[in-house]
């Protein structure tokens, strides 16, 4: 392994499209080199909350998102050395297909904005491309020669081949490699085994999957360890990730003065999106960040701001409505003016219901599970000063759900976001309201510090309230 200009070699794991075995060969990989004494740090392209979990497990460190929309293309550097520190190397798993990225919303254009190929550019790293070779013969040739040619500013090191059928397969596969001059760094069975439980959102997250999600992980690691050709990757591993590292406590510009805030963060099977930079950031603005499980816990002890973030609500609907103390907390606590910062999950959690189980009732809407996915980047204005955006500050965030609202009843509400859709007027969503700040719109919190610290200056002042 060659580190350039003192930053950590890495690795691009990437795919001609999704469905081609990115995440079992990334997360593989992970485990099979941490196996061999490296210590690795893990990535994902894109907001993608699930993928994260499983390579954690892999490296035994927090998985970590790489997105240029998110958060801006000068932080994917700092971000990368930021998450990269004290390893050997680091290994990044793309997103849908290489050169797949944002598409306008205004035009419909595609770009290569928030792709594979963005962030393995801006990293200076070699991509790894994963073939799903089903259906693959000597024509993978012109395949390959077209993805290696297409922007020469992308460096396709080497290829994986996935899901061979038979030793004829993989030669003649190989020999297709070899006329575009692309070397073979693996070649792995097919494996039906290995399918990890998934629900309508992707994979089941390893939080919620337990000891199979394990299990899992283990078996994709001694797959990757048997047919993956661990030092030819290591020694492609680069980067040209240069300057200082991100810095969570560089990025809060005042620290409240006296006793640290207690921000209780949900954390448990039913909320498990989220970044690591998120307690980071909570942890360098002052807050001291304990996390808590609604299916089970009520707040810990001098709660003072609340942060539930994304995932599944739905699934453990019946047993979230069971804790009615922690129910009862978030609705005296939010009639307080208790900061309280929900994203998507969270906002389920604060409606009056989820699937007709009784939720916090802080806001006076009821939710539903349907067929519709939600999903989009989304360019919005904060409409309404709140415990953590000023009016008229701009974000981009995420959309991911399948749920909707219904017999909107919010009164002491105003809209967290306005935005313009791909098509139809100007689109309000979210409920700001004394201390609350609820939407199903995911952002990154290295995107927008400022946030982070106005927040817990807020849980300070609410806790030296009384």
């Amino acid at each position: 392994m060659v580190s350039t200009l003192d930053g950590v070699p890495a690795v691009v794991i990437a795919a001609p499209s999704s469905g081609s075995g990115k995440t079992t060969v990334a997360t593989g990989l992970i485990g099979a080199l941490r196996a061999s004494g490296r210590a690795v740090a893990p990535f994902k392209v894109g907001p993608d909350y699930i993928d994260p979990g499983y390579h954690g497990l892999a490296a035994r460190r927090p998985g970590r998102n790489l997105d240029p929309v998110m958060v801006g293309t000068s932080r994917i550097g700092p971000l990368f050395r930021h998450g990269s520190s004290g390893c050997d190397i680091a290994v990044v798993e793309g997103v849908m297909g290489l050169f797949d990225g944002r598409i306008d919303a205004s035009s419909y254009e595609p770009s290569a904005e928030g792709s594979t190929a963005q962030v393995a550019v801006l990293l200076g790293a070699p991509v790894v491309l994963v073939v799903d070779a089903r259906g693959h013969s000597q024509s993978l040739a012109a395949v390959l020669h077209g993805f290696s040619t297409y922007d020469s500013s992308v460096h396709i090191g080497g290829v994986i081949l996935n899901r061979v059928g038979s030793p004829r397969h993989e030669q003649v596969l190989r020999q297709a490699c070899e006329r575009v001059g692309l070397p073979v760094l693996g070649v792995v069975p097919r494996t039906p085994e290995l399918e990890v439980p998934s629900r309508h959102l992707g994979l089941i997250p390893a939080a919620e999957h337990g000891a199979p999600a394990v299990n899992a992980v283990d078996s994709m690691t001694r797959l990757a360890a048997r047919h993956l050709d661990l030092p030819a990757i290591c020694a492609l591993a680069s980067s040209t990730a240069a300057g200082p590292p991100w810095d969570p406590a560089a990025e809060i510009r005042t620290v409240p003065s006296g006793a640290r805030p207690v921000v209780a963060m949900a954390g448990g099977q039913a909320f498990t999106f989220g970044y690591a930079e998120h307690r980071e950031l909570l942890a360098a603005a002052g807050a001291e960040v304990v996390t808590f499980d609604p299916l089970h816990d009520e707040l810990p002890v001098g709660t003072c701001g609340v942060v539930l973030p994304g995932g599944f609500p739905e699934e453990y609907a019946v047993t979230l409505a069971e804790n009615t103390a922690l129910l009862a907390q978030i609705r005296q606590g939010a009639a307080a003016g208790m900061p309280i910062h929900a994203e998507c999950a969270g906002l389920l959690y604060l409606a009056r219901s989820l699937d007709n189980r009784t939720m916090a009732s802080v806001i006076g809407v009821d939710a539903l599970f349907g067929s519709q996915l939600t999903l989009g980047y989304r360019e919005a204005v904060a409409v309404t000063d709140s415990a953590l955006f000023a009016a008229g500050e701009r974000v981009i965030g995420h959309e991911f759900h399948r749920t909707s609202l219904t017999d909107a009843e919010a009164v002491g509400f105003t809209p967290a976001w306005g935005w313009r859709p791909w098509d139809g007027p100007p689109a309000c969503e979210g409920f700001v309201g004394a201390g609350v700040h609820a939407s199903y719109l995911h952002t990154h919190p290295a995107g927008h510090p400022v946030a982070i610290a106005r927040f817990v200056a807020a849980a300070q002042e609410f806790s030296a309230r009384g």
